[in-house]
């Protein structure tokens, strides 16, 4: 059993939102089932998943030893970028899933680590999703971080949490701001009506904040660089949609047209820093623009 000690900033916000906002890995049914299990507890007493906390309330959760993982390894190919007894960042490829899901029972990215790394991943997302800190969509690129063990999982979502894991993306998206630089402050939650979707949501969204800088300017569209402050689910198509620039080729947010060469939004994740859970270490990791980015660049560069 794995004890995590977490202090509530909030006054007056539920446990179980809390918790599905404090830890990225957990979901917020599977925070109300630690719950319902007695595994959070303020002061040694049991928290009930509808309970208000106090802000600086010392919240314990206990989080069990995972199951038997079930999901099968494959020999897929992964791009590595950093590995070591820890961690492993790979490069992830446009249409790969992060995890088995309805519809995507295997070849995805955790089918392949599980055979990379002879099933040595952390516990702590359960059964399907082990090892995954932090996801990515299926159709973004780039960089993810995987944990072997559960120190370095409960490490690493501790710095997702306080903003210390610094996640770096290139887009390209529809028209542009006008400001060279900026930040995007807009909540966001499930969309009321269409459950597969986020919207920016001022009543019921969670805090949500992404900063962009435009990189290069081109005739009806903007490359820009983004910075996640949070890291809610589709964050920065949401964002961008939300302030009338979707990404180009997002056709869940934008035109429901798809970008000639482009399979789905044009979006790369492509840095991360983090501090090393194991040495301390400041690690700054960043992988290329894929070739399907820069051969849209150079496209977009002979329209100018």
């Amino acid at each position: 059993m794995t004890p995590l000690t977490l202090t509530a900033d909030r006054t007056g916000e539920r446990c179980d939102a809390f918790l599905a906002r404090s830890l990225p890995q957990l979901t917020r049914s599977a925070a109300q089932k630690l719950l319902e299990e007695g595994k959070v507890t303020r002061d040694g007493k049991a928290l009930k998943k509808n309970e208000r906390l106090r802000e600086a309330d010392l919240i314990t959760v206990v989080i069990a030893d995972p199951s038997p993982v079930d999901v099968l390894p494959q020999d897929l190919p992964l791009d590595v970028v950093y590995e070591d007894g820890d961690l492993i960042v790979i490069n992830k490829p446009v249409g790969m899933v992060v995890h088995p899901a309805p519809g995507h029972p295997d070849g995805t990215v955790v089918n392949a680590l599980l055979y990379h790394c002879n099933g040595s991943l952390s516990g702590i997302n359960g059964e399907l999703r082990p090892g995954i800190v932090h996801r990515i969509d299926r159709d973004t690129s780039g960089l993810l971080i995987a944990a072997k063990n559960d120190f370095t999982h409960l490490a690493l979502a501790e710095q997702l949490q306080d903003h210390s894991l610094y996640r770096g993306y290139e887009a390209v998206c529809v028209g542009g701001p006008k400001e060279d630089s900026g930040a995007i402050d807009a909540p966001i939650a499930r969309h009321r009506t269409d459950r597969k979707k986020m919207a920016v949501d001022w009543q019921t969204g969670r805090r949500a904040v992404t900063h962009y800088t435009v990189l290069e300017r081109f005739p009806g569209c903007t490359h820009i660089a983004c910075r996640l402050e949070t890291g809610r689910t589709h964050q920065i198509r949401v964002h961008m949609a939300h302030i009338g620039h979707p990404l180009l080729g997002d056709t869940v947010y934008g035109s429901k047209t798809p970008y000639p060469g482009l399979t789905g939004q044009c979006l790369h994740a492509r840095t991360l820093t983090f501090t090393h859970p194991r040495t301390g270490e400041e690690m700054t990791v960043e992988c290329p623009l894929p070739d399907w980015f820069e051969a849209l660049l150079t496209k977009l560069r002979r329209m100018v």
